[in-house]
């Protein structure tokens, strides 16, 4: 399946020429410069990881740096249809590393032929087209699709190239279509850097009542291979104060074409309970990997995956792994300290294959702080403290990491 150009302009008209079944955003539509509005988001990281391997050529990193991300983005011109462009502008300047410590999977910073670069910074921009709810946009895009997500989990987002159609046009359906041909890393700055030959995806969510929702997307990245996802939760309330939650995450793969990344033909799922009373939520949650293969991605962006043992360091989705976590949330909010939470988890691996067994056993464990300013000039900046130990002696190695994060998104107007 390929939805070039022409055909993603097709599905806009097609579905924005539909009736919809509530109030169209496009009537509402301000004006190009009426409707728009900059917002600036500044995030201070600071990494290490000791990957605890005696005689390597580096077993430890450590970097620190500052990053900030602007959108611009303009309101759509009034009329049946309306037209707007949106601007994205990426910056991120080295506080410190070095001396044998930059990189060693930190990731934050971008390498040069002597190390981290001082900064790097990348500039994109979108052209979007309104027809009652249905957008279509081309360019520089973030996105958050199962089958192609652009990752966060460092300093500066990853972005991607291409076409997108995204219509809510009927209550409770949300439908999405996309061509993407780029995809630029989250700490490189030259376009394509993460050599995406081609990646098309189709399907949508449905929110069937108000507890209860589904997904349903197809994915296809030329050459390497194809995926279909679904997702189903439920929230199930109990009381006002206690409810129960199940969540079912599941992805089929296939290589295609020239199978970049070798033979695949394996399925994920995962299945999570949780139970929620007061300021406490349990967690109980259990994955598998089945087929040829570990589950794979990269050229179709390092977020693409949705399911429940994905944690700080270690995905646990390697040949034939089967995981169990247990998760424990306080919210302290209910104590007298608004903002401010806590989250511990543990998850164990086991029966998966490498070259060297068919047994392989693994475990994570991840200790998490945030606190959240809730009023003031600072309102909304939030501080995070993230840990994970990671052990595993037949893939995989020893990891002790440490991430500080401290976001600030503000509107400039």
């Amino acid at each position: 399946m390929h939805l070039k150009t022409l055909s993603l302009t097709a599905i806009a008209v097609a579905v924005g020429a539909t009736q919809p079944v509530f109030a169209s955003q496009q009537s509402d539509a301000t004006g190009f410069t009426e409707g728009a509005h900059f917002t600036v988001k500044t995030r201070n990281m600071y990494m290490n990881r000791d990957q605890r391997a005696e005689g390597a050529a580096q077993s430890y990193g450590e970097e620190w740096a500052q990053g900030f991300v602007g959108v611009l983005e303009s309101g759509f011109t009034q009329g049946t249809v309306g037209f707007g462009i949106d601007l994205l502008g990426q910056f991120a300047q080295k506080l410190d590393t070095g001396d044998g410590r930059t990189g060693g999977g930190t990731g934050l910073l971008e390498q040069g032929s002597s190390g981290a670069k001082d900064n790097q910074s990348e500039l994109g921009g979108v052209l979007k087209m309104q027809i009652s709810n249905t957008v279509l946009k081309y360019g520089t895009q973030i996105t958050s699709v199962p089958v192609l997500g652009t990752s966060d989990s460092r300093l500066l987002p990853e972005t991607v190239e291409g076409f997108s159609v995204n219509s809510k046009e009927f209550k409770d359906l949300t439908l999405a279509a996309g061509h993407f041909t780029g995809l630029s890393n989250r700490n490189q700055s030259s376009r394509d850097s993460g050599r995406m030959t081609s990646v098309d995806y189709v399907g949508g969510t449905y929110k069937i009542t108000p507890q209860w929702g589904a997904s349903l997307y197809y994915g296809d990245t030329d050459n390497y291979f194809r995926k279909y996802y679904v997702n189903t939760n439920y929230v199930l309330p109990l009381s006002d104060k206690q409810s129960l939650k199940f969540d079912f995450n599941g992805y089929d793969t296939k290589s295609t074409g020239q199978e970049r990344s070798g033979e695949l033909d394996n399925r994920i799922w995962s299945i999570s309970a949780g139970y929620s009373v007061g300021a406490h939520t349990f967690v109980l949650a259990h994955q598998q990997v089945t087929g040829t293969g570990d589950y794979v991605y990269g050229p179709d962006g390092n977020a693409s995956y949705v399911f429940a043992n994905s944690v700080q360091y270690s995905d646990f989705n390697y040949e034939d792994e089967k995981s169990w976590q247990a998760r424990y949330d306080i919210n302290l909010a209910t104590y007298g300290v608004p903002g401010l939470s806590f989250m511990t988890r543990y998850v164990k691996g086991t029966d998966f294959n490498t070259a060297a067994t068919d047994n392989g056993k693994a475990w994570e464990r991840d200790i998490e702080g945030r606190y959240v300013v809730q009023s003031g000039k600072a309102k909304d900046l939030s501080v995070r403290v993230r840990h994970a130990s990671y052990r595993s002696s037949d893939r995989g190695g020893q990891i002790d990491e440490v991430r500080i994060i401290t976001d600030y998104p503000f509107n400039v107007f």
